[in-house]
């Protein structure tokens, strides 16, 4: 559905955008990630038409964004960062101005905005000007006007920022309900989001990306990754990393900083060893109040990944 080959944004002296290259098939939702400044922003905008590619080119359905700007921008729902609008505007007249310039006519016009209206919890602000809105029921009108001609493909900046926590999952859920029938590319700086709703990641450094991958795949690159962290009900028996770092598998032994009466045991080459390091627990007779198996963390991939540490 999107693919996007050694494409390249300069701003005089500035490269911020330095070939590249990626495909999106249809159904798949996306995430976009990168440090600020790192071309996520000017990638995306060049994707919709906004700003011209200085080399290398994307094609939507098949459409150069070059060639055929305006059939690419008719599949597309873009938000762009921090939801512009016309602040004069009420909610209901800015979304039925932009059904208008979606193309549509008559009863259409009306039928869009209420449709939007409901899908994107507006009622209670339904005639109130926009500049009056808070920040978080602006962005909910920018992810209005993104979808409502209902395109194939979502291009979604920062699209919960601002929002409560409530309305964060409510964003989410919906991402994900959309993602079953269309394309979406989701830049964010939340983690945690990444987790929620994304089944691939691509991370940009410096115009060039440095990792695409799936959530999953990205864990296991961590260093905790299948550690197993032991909490105890009081300080750990005297000789207890030693015995742990005995254990079958288990590559270090340490102890939490961060947490009192708490070691972490780090497996070798990223195997589970959950198992031997419970037996070993067991055959002990220690008393735990906690034994947990870590997932890792996208926070330290993305640390490595981006600073190359």
């Amino acid at each position: 559905m999107i693919e996007v080959k050694s494409l390249t944004k300069q701003f005089g002296s500035i490269r911020a955008v330095d070939q590249v290259s990626f495909t999106v098939p249809k159904g798949q939702i996306l995430g976009f990630l990168g440090p600020n400044g790192a071309g996520k922003s000017t990638t995306m905008k060049m994707l919709t038409g906004f700003i011209t590619p200085s080399a290398g080119t994307a094609t939507v359905f098949g459409h150069d964004v070059i060639e055929h700007p305006i059939e690419v921008k008719k599949l597309i729902g873009y938000l762009p960062e921090s939801a512009p609008s016309y602040g004069e505007m009420t909610v209901c007249e800015f979304l039925e101005f932009i059904a208008e310039v979606r193309g549509k006519r008559g009863s259409e016009v009306k039928n869009a905005a209420l449709k939007m209206k409901e899908t994107c919890f507006l009622q209670g602000v339904w005639h109130q000007p926009i500049e009056t809105l808070s920040k978080g029921y602006r962005q909910r009108v920018g992810f209005a006007q993104a979808l409502i001609h209902d395109p194939p493909v979502l291009i979604l900046d920062e699209p919960t920022d601002g929002l409560d926590p409530n309305q964060k999952h409510e964003v989410r859920q919906m991402i994900r309900q959309m993602g079953e029938d269309k394309t979406i590319i989701l830049s964010t700086h939340i983690l945690e989001e990444v987790e929620a709703i994304c089944e691939r990641v691509i991370i940009i450094a410096k115009g060039k990306i440095v990792s695409d991958a799936t959530p999953v795949d990205l864990l296991q690159e961590t260093r905790i990754h299948n550690a197993v962290t032991l909490r105890f009900i009081a300080s750990p028996p005297g000789g207890a990393r030693e015995v742990l770092a005995r254990v079958s598998g288990v590559a270090d032994v340490e102890e939490l900083s961060e947490e009192a009466y708490a070691l972490r045991c780090y497996p070798q080459n990223g195997h589970s060893i959950v198992e031997p390091v419970a037996a070993a627990i067991q055959k002990e007779g220690w008393q735990i109040k906690q034994i947990q198996q870590e997932q890792g963390r996208l926070d330290e991939v993305f640390r490595k990944v981006t600073l190359g540490s």
